[in-house]
């Protein structure tokens, strides 16, 4: 058996990667939000270029006015468009074995052996690695890191449109929020999480970001039935449960009925365990008619080959790339609560 002859036959290999005989105890979270929703293939956008630019439109003309018989028309052109620019970002993995382990392992039982619980464990750590840098913002002078949900909807002392940068940055993409505020993301404080406290906070959000045009165009495409997903921690998670529990009157022998389907205005309310560490106990309403990951198109996770490394000359490594990053194009239809102090 040569080398090429190892490297063809983990590259057919990868083809069938079906359970293995052993059981997977590595991942540290419940739940991976990122890789098993948002970055679903049939889910992102891809583009190209150098970076990514959206040119948004945040003002409105002032030429509508009503007007008398044979007055003078006074024509003014007006600025309403901004644009919004953010740089790409780069993930990758990789999984490696050594020449010799694979003739040591002929059959092609013991070749699933150590190929797939390396690739799977290679993927899992991408994928708490993304889930870790979604639910974060990053320092004003990170290039490496994405542009995750904090960054993006910024928490605010005051109810109302006020989401501006967040901590140690002065724009949002390169949007300045003073003169251009409709940029600002709607946020709120709750005291608890009851219907009279973070659940009225809720609708009223859910009511004030809700615009619909009265203009149809191919740009407003997205104004009706978007895809909300409310994220929270562990702790608001299973007081909504219990809210939920409490006005059903026919639980059944359920005792813990609504864990895994409550809802607000029929959309889930998604317990996200990276928010457990945030003290604030956030609530995130999330468009994702608005919020998305874009993927460079050609590198969404592109899996090359295997490669012999140089200066190993027995030792071959298959490397995952992922080059994305994440985009919000309203802020304003998205909401952050948080529990005050």
């Amino acid at each position: 058996m040569q080398d090429q002859d190892i490297a063809d036959l983990v590259t057919t290999t990868l083809k069938d990667l079906g359970r293995g005989s052993f059981e997977q105890i590595a991942q540290d979270l419940q739940q991976y939000e990122v890789m098993s929703k948002w970055l679903k293939k049939d889910r992102v956008t891809f583009d190209t270029g150098i970076g990514i630019q959206k040119t948004l439109m945040d003002k409105m003309a002032t030429s509508a006015q009503h007007v008398g018989l044979f007055e003078e028309d006074v024509v003014n052109i007006e600025d309403v468009l901004t644009t919004m620019n953010i740089t790409w970002r780069q993930a990758q993995t990789y999984w490696a074995y050594e020449r010799r382990e694979m003739l040591r392992n002929k059959g092609s039982a013991r070749i699933l052996n150590i190929i797939t619980p390396r690739r799977l464990a290679a993927m899992l750590g991408l994928a708490a690695t993304l889930e870790d840098k979604a639910w974060a913002s990053p320092a004003a002078d990170n290039e490496v890191d994405p542009y995750g949900i904090p960054y993006w909807i910024v928490k605010n002392a005051s109810d109302g449109f006020n989401g501006g940068a967040p901590a140690g940055h002065t724009t949002v993409a390169g949007v300045n929020l003073t003169t251009h505020p409709n940029f600002k993301n709607y946020a709120f404080t709750f005291t608890a999480i009851s219907k009279a406290s973070a659940i009225a906070k809720m609708r009223i959000a859910a009511l004030t970001t809700n615009f619909v045009s009265p203009v149809s165009s191919p740009e407003n495409r997205n104004q009706i039935s978007d895809k909300y997903r409310i994220y929270t921690d562990m702790t608001n998670y299973l007081a909504f449960s219990d809210i939920g529990e409490g006005q059903n009157e026919n639980l059944g022998r359920d005792i813990a009925s609504m864990d895994g389907t409550v809802m607000f205005h029929r959309n889930p309310i998604v317990w996200i365990p990276k928010l457990d560490a945030d003290t604030t106990h956030p609530i995130y309403m999330i468009n994702h008619g608005t919020f998305y990951p874009v993927v460079y198109k050609g590198d969404y996770m592109y899996e090359h080959d295997p490669i012999l490394l140089p200066n190993r000359h027995n030792t071959w490594a298959v490397w995952t790339d992922l080059s994305y990053q994440y985009l919000c194009v309203d802020r304003r239809r998205n909401a952050v609560g948080y529990l005050a102090a």
